[in-house]
């Protein structure tokens, strides 16, 4: 399994992570998701490890804090084997503090997700969303403090707009904080706002993106195509992709017609494909895939170990490509002092 320095840090992590948003299925919405129990997820644990992939996301909010207790469980006796990344911000409980990255509510979630997660540390910690009524510095400092007590080892955001994160590195180091190393964010290809803002700002800065639904919540499977009709009992034909951004059907068909011609090219799968794109754009560090079973996680574990031609690169670039919103296509007309990381 390749691994990639996370960010501007000293960590390097397997270019796989697996997300475990589908354990626990502890309410209507996450069970969409999946609900992989105990032994299912020791399972998964085992082939994620056979395979070098020993790196595990999760939440405090991901089924009400099950997926954290699974988890725990899950790697239970050879903690010293993997790395963890959760994240805290959004609403936890029905206290009026019991949301957002004040100092009061971070140091109270770590203690809440290390309790669950039946450990005393927490490798990467995501603020899942920008909480603009707290102060940056006051998040930072939390933050900074939980990294010196050993409870976290490194800091990351999630969600963040371009102006949202520069705020925090450029506090950060003003005030020689820790700063963020890692941005999770949503990215594919029916999904590539991220790099209008975000990717330059990352290469500029030195933040490792982890992409978070690369199959742009399920439209990349293989599953969706021209003339098809949808069915079974997938993500999205139980309403799981509810909530992703809206993308138009013959959007998405011309992405999978692109996706079809490589896979037959190359012997791979729509979504192998799919994910190995990612691994090729500037940034990326880590792609999160997540699985309801083994057959879906060793399909994911086959979009390592080989790699796009230029050709086949350029195909998927123009099928997926979509004109960027202002200022960026007015920054087109001055490439010549304002490069672009990657193409239109």
């Amino acid at each position: 399994m390749e691994t990639r320095q996370l960010g501007r840090s000293g960590l390097r992590v397997p270019v796989l992570s697996f997300g475990t948003g589908t354990f626990g299925g502890s309410n209507e919405f996450f069970k969409r998701w999946g609900d992989v129990d105990v032994a299912g997820a020791s399972r998964l644990v085992d082939v994620c490890l056979e395979h070098g992939v020993n790196f595990f996301d999760t939440a405090d909010i991901y089924s009400e804090g099950a997926s954290e207790e699974i988890l725990g469980q899950a790697v239970k006796g050879r903690r010293d084997k993997v790395l963890i990344s959760s994240k805290a911000t959004f609403r936890n409980g029905e206290g009026t503090n019991d949301v957002g990255s004040s100092r009061h509510h971070l140091v109270r979630a770590c203690e809440a997700s290390l309790k669950r997660l039946g450990t005393d540390h927490i490798d990467l910690y995501f603020m899942h969303g920008f909480d603009a009524l707290t102060p940056v510095d006051e998040t930072l400092r939390a933050l900074d403090d939980l990294i010196t007590a050993g409870k976290i080892g490194y800091i990351g955001a999630s969600n963040f707009s371009g102006w949202h994160l520069m705020k925090a590195l450029a506090t950060s180091e003003k005030n020689g904080l820790a700063r963020y190393v890692a941005y999770q964010g949503y990215y594919s290809l029916i999904g590539r706002d991220y790099e209008w803002e975000l990717m330059p700002l990352g290469l500029d800065q030195g933040v490792g993106l982890m992409v978070w639904s690369p199959l742009g919540w399920g439209r990349l499977t293989g599953k969706i195509r021209r003339g098809q009709e949808n069915s079974g009992s997938g993500r999205i034909a139980s309403g799981g992709a509810v909530g992703g951004p809206p993308v138009s059907d013959d959007y998405v068909y011309d992405v999978v017609d692109a996706l079809d011609a490589v896979a037959a090219e190359t012997g791979k799968s729509v979504s192998q494909v799919a994910l190995n794109w990612l691994l090729s754009r500037p940034t990326v560090t880590n792609i999160v895939v997540g699985a309801r079973n083994e057959e879906q996680l060793r399909q994911n574990l086959g979009a390592v170990g080989w790699t796009l031609t230029p050709e086949q690169i350029e195909h998927l670039d123009k099928a997926s490509h979509k004109e960027p919103t202002y200022p960026y296509w007015h920054q087109k007309g001055f490439e010549e002092r304002n490069p672009k990381p990657t193409a239109w």
